[in-house]
């Protein structure tokens, strides 16, 4: 693949319609936004926000299948300065700090030299559906589709850390990847994770959905989480430090936080105690039908869409066609694991003319269940947000 276009366009923002802030609390992320004409390596048109960093979003049709294409799979990068050429040849995995054996692992020793795993896993940013909340925080408005779910295909993290030999006063590991800033003050992209965190579900990825990660989604190798948000899954993973202590990082102590109160809430200009973000809470999307599409009276109508949650795994899909008073039970499809999006059905016969909703709501094995968009804290980061899923077709 010729990467050495990758960067060279202008910066550009698409499509970015603000949520009004004339109110306070949470209503639907904007979604509708156009597809970019910019063209990516390996990616279809997309939601674009900017290509410096690389912030792509996923289309809601994406949303209709439970495995997210390569080529449709969202993008976030925080730094500007991305490497546009990895030559797999001198490209090394450093594992140091407090360890018996440091080590310098190639991509070719990583696949040949470990036993691989496979995991279905959803990954999703932290500010997915940040465009809800008013009044609008500042950060990426992103409306639904920063996520995605694949087939991530690696190495476990403890073979990696085994094989090091970890010291017996270590407790931390900290996570670094190949993107820079373009400023010398500005902070590197470190991500840590106590040992305890740290389960055979957690890979060092260099395959998704059967082929090579793609440059945009973390090439050659990332961090792989399930369960958490993407901000811990760093991308093209170049080093990994096992420390004793915690060490004090501008995106784990100041950025990707929010309230430590049982509704993870503040109001605005408000300043209260905050900690990390970590697992993802409940959500559903409907991916079929898109909003604003014509759906004919009294035809046969399938609702497609996915849930997922933090790892304990879907209960049920609920939807409702009276704005929540009531609800069906959805179809569950294959369980792909317990990190992975579930996919539902709805057989739907439309029979009143003119605008119909659609909501969607999931709950997972634990009761823990999606809430009305309108009973969702405020918080500054704009993190988070769950809110029951709305779509609006017209029925003609």
């Amino acid at each position: 693949m010729n990467r050495r276009n990758f960067l060279k366009t202008a910066a550009v923002t698409a499509g970015v319609s603000a949520v009004g802030t004339d109110a306070f609390g949470a209503g639907q992320p904007v979604d509708n936004r156009p597809i970019s004409s910019i063209n990516f390596p390996q990616k279809r048109p997309m939601i674009t926000y900017s290509d410096r960093p690389p912030l792509l979003e996923s289309p809601r049709y994406v949303f209709a299948q439970p495995v997210t294409p390569n080529d449709l799979f969202f993008v976030r990068w925080h730094m500007p300065d991305i490497p546009t050429h990895i030559d797999l040849d001198t490209f090394r995995i450093k594992v140091n700090g407090l360890v018996e054996r440091e080590l310098s692992i190639s991509v070719a020793e990583l696949k040949n030299d470990y036993e691989p795993v496979e995991v279905y896993a959803v990954l999703q940013c932290g500010g997915n559906s940040r465009s809800a909340f008013k009044p609008t925080p500042g950060g990426i408005q992103w409306g639904s589709g920063a996520m995605g779910c694949a087939r991530w295909k690696g190495v476990r993290l403890r073979d990696i850390l085994d094989r090091a030999g970890l010291k017996k006063e270590a407790q931390w590991v900290g996570f670094n990847g190949s993107e820079t800033a373009a400023y010398y003050e500005t902070p590197n992209f470190v991500r840590e994770l106590n040992l305890d965190e740290i389960g055979d579900h957690v890979i060092i990825a260099y395959e998704m959905n059967g082929e090579d990660l793609p440059y945009l989604n973390g090439y050659p190798v990332r961090l792989c989480l399930p369960g958490y948000y993407s901000d811990s899954w760093v991308k093209m993973l170049s080093n990994l430090t096992v420390t004793s202590d915690y060490q004090h990082l501008f995106f784990m102590d100041k950025a990707y936080r929010v309230p430590d109160n049982a509704c993870e809430c503040q109001k605005p200009g408000e300043k209260v105690p905050t900690k990390p973000i970590t697992k993802m809470n409940v959500k559903s999307l409907i991916g079929y039908p898109l909003n604003n599409q014509k759906l004919y009276h009294n035809s046969y109508v399938t609702i497609r869409g996915v849930a997922f949650d933090h790892g304990a795994g879907i209960k049920a899909v609920k939807l409702s066609f009276d704005g929540g008073k009531t609800w069906k039970d959805a179809t569950l499809g294959d369980d792909l694991g317990r990190y992975a999006y579930r996919p539902f059905t709805y057989d739907f016969k439309p029979k009143v003319y003119g605008k119909q909703t659609i909501m969607a709501k999931a709950i997972n094995r634990m009761g823990e269940e999606q809430p009305f968009a309108e009973d969702i804290g405020w918080n500054h980061g704009g993190y988070k947000f769950n809110g029951i899923d709305v779509v609006t077709v017209e029925v003609v």
